[in-house]
C-alpha cells in the first residue's frame, strides 16, 4: 500500500471503531494515537498538509547548488517533495509517526577498532523499510476502518519531506546536523508519514532547541556541513559509502576511517541522546555480527555470501561491489600491514571497483618501495583506467 491508496472492504482487527460511531476529529485523533503506540510507534503528530514554504525554499536552494550529488532522484519532481498537495491533491491532513531506534551502546566506541568494520546503527538490524511500512499500514487499515477516510502511506521511498513535516507535527526539530531531533528520542527515530483525507486536529511545530550547540558539526570527519543546517551531502560519509557509486575521492578516504556504511559521528555526539537512553529500551535489534565485523572476513565476501550475510539488511541495497569497496578504504586506513594480504587477494577482483580500492589499500600499507615494484607489474596488464590511475598515484 506504500504510495497507494488502502481498500476498505478486506480490513479488520481487534480494535476496531465503526466508522459510524462519528467520533469527533478529536475523539479520534486520540484514539489513532492509543492504536500508533499499541503497534509500537513511540510517538505520533499531526500537520497540514501546507507547511512547507520555508522547508521547500531551503530544499530548492539546496539542489541549486548542487549538494545532492548523484542522487538524481531528489531533484526529480521537486514540486513533489514542496507541497504534498502535488503528490496528492485530496489529502487534508498529515500525520507523521517515529519509532525509536536509539542504540544500547556508543556508536563511536567501533571506530577505534581499526580492524573492525563500523557500520551506521540504523543498518545494523532488519531494513527499517519494512519495519515501518508494516506497523504504518496497521495504522492506516484501521484509520480506514474506523473512519472511511482514504489515506496513503510513505516510508522514505517517496517524494515526502519526512523531517520539516515531523517538526510541524511536533515530533522534534531538524537540528543543525539537518536530522530530526527530539526532546524524548535525540537523534533517534525512524519515520514514516500517513497521508489522509481527514481534517484531523493539528499539532503545534517543535521549536529549534538547538541553542549554541555545534558538537554535531564539529565532529564532521569530512566538514560537510557549510553552516549550521546546511548539508553537503557531496562531502557526507553515508553519501560517500552508501549512494555514491564510483571511487571514493581521493580526499575524502583517509577521513572515513573504518566507517564501511554510513556515518553516525554528528548523530551521536547530540547532547538530546541522553533522553532517549533514560527510560527507553533500544528498539532496534541489532545484529550481533554487524556491530564491529571483521575487515579481513568482510573482504573476503563475493555476490552470494554478501547477499546471505546481509539478508534483510538495509546494506544488501548498495551490492557487494561499492561494499567491498568500503571495506578496502577501511583496510587502508586500519594501519595493520597483516591486512595487506586481504587487499592484496581483490587485486584480481572482476570489478574495477574493487580493484581500484584494493590498490589504494596496499599503498596504505606496503612500503613505498615494494607497492611501487608491484605498480610496474600491474600497469602492464591492467586494462581499466580507473585502476591504472590508482597505481599511478604513488
Amino acid at each position: 500500500m506504500a504510495g497507494g491508496r488502502a481498500g476498505v472492504a478486506d480490513l479488520c482487527g481487534p480494535r476496531l471503531l465503526s466508522a459510524n460511531a462519528a467520533l469527533s476529529p478529536a475523539d479520534l485523533k486520540a484514539a489513532l494515537d492509543g492504536e500508533a503506540r499499541a503497534l509500537g510507534f513511540d510517538c505520533i503528530g499531526v500537520t497540514a498538509p501546507d507547511v512547507l514554504a520555508d522547508a521547500g525554499k531551503h530544499f530548492r536552494d539546496f539542489l541549486d547548488a548542487g549538494a545532492h550529488g548523484d542522487m538524481g532522484w531528489l531533484a526529480a519532481h521537486p514540486e513533489r517533495r514542496t507541497d504534498p498537495r502535488a503528490l496528492w491533491a485530496d489529502v487534508r491532513s498529515i500525520v507523521m509517526l517515529g519509532v525509536n531506534y536509539g542504540p544500547d551502546e556508543d556508536p563511536l566506541g567501533v571506530l577505534e577498532q581499526r580492524t573492525s568494520g563500523a557500520i551506521s546503527v540504523y543498518a545494523q538490524g532488519d531494513d527499517y523499510h519494512d519495519l515501518i511500512k508494516k506497523r504504518l499500514k496497521a495504522l492506516a487499515r484501521w484509520l480506514v476502518a474506523s473512519s472511511g477516510c482514504e489515506v496513503k502511506v510513505f516510508v522514505d521511498t517517496a517524494a515526502v519531506m519526512e523531517k520539516p513535516l515531523a517538526q510541524a507535527a511536533g515530533l522534534g526539530w531538524q537540528g543543525k546536523h539537518t536530522n530530526l531531533v527530539s526532546r524524548q528520542f535525540g537523534s533517534w527515530l525512524f519515520l514514516g508519514a500517513i497521508f489522509t483525507t481527514l481534517d484531523l486536529p493539528r499539532d503545534e511545530t517543535e521549536p529549534d532547541h538547538c541553542g549554541s550547540c555545534r558538537a554535531c558539526l564539529d565532529i564532521c570527519p569530512t566538514s560537510a556541513f557549510p553552516a549550521p543546517y546546511k548539508l553537503d551531502a557531496r562531502r557526507c560519509i553515508s553519501y560517500l559509502t552508501i549512494e555514491n557509486k564510483g571511487p571514493i575521492p581521493h580526499e575524502f578516504r583517509k577521513a572515513i576511517g573504518n566507517r564501511i556504511y554510513g556515518c553516525d559521528d554528528c548523530l551521536a555526539v547530540c547532547p538530546w541522546n541522553k533522553f532517549a537512553q533514560e527510560g527507553h529500551e533500544a528498539k532496534l535489534a541489532a545484529r550481533d555480527e554487524l556491530r564491529a565485523p571483521s575487515l579481513a572476513e568482510l573482504a573476503r565476501l563475493g555476490d552470494a555470501s554478501f547477499r546471505a550475510r546481509f539478508t534483510k539488511s538495509p546494506v544488501k541495497r548498495i551490492g557487494r561491489d561499492r561494499f567491498v569497496r568500503n571495506v578496502l578504504i577501511a583496510i587502508g586506513n586500519s594501519n595493520d600491514p597483516g591486512l595487506a594480504e586481504a587487499a592484496e587477494r581483490l587485486l584480481n577482483d572482476q570489478s574495477p571497483l574493487v580493484r581500484g580500492a584494493a590498490v589504494w589499500a596496499l599503498s596504505q600499507l606496503l612500503e613505498r618501495e615494494e607497492f611501487e615494484g608491484r605498480a610496474t607489474r600491474a600497469l602492464s596488464i591492467e586494462p581499466d583506467q580507473t585502476v591504472r590511475a590508482e597505481w599511478s598515484r604513488v
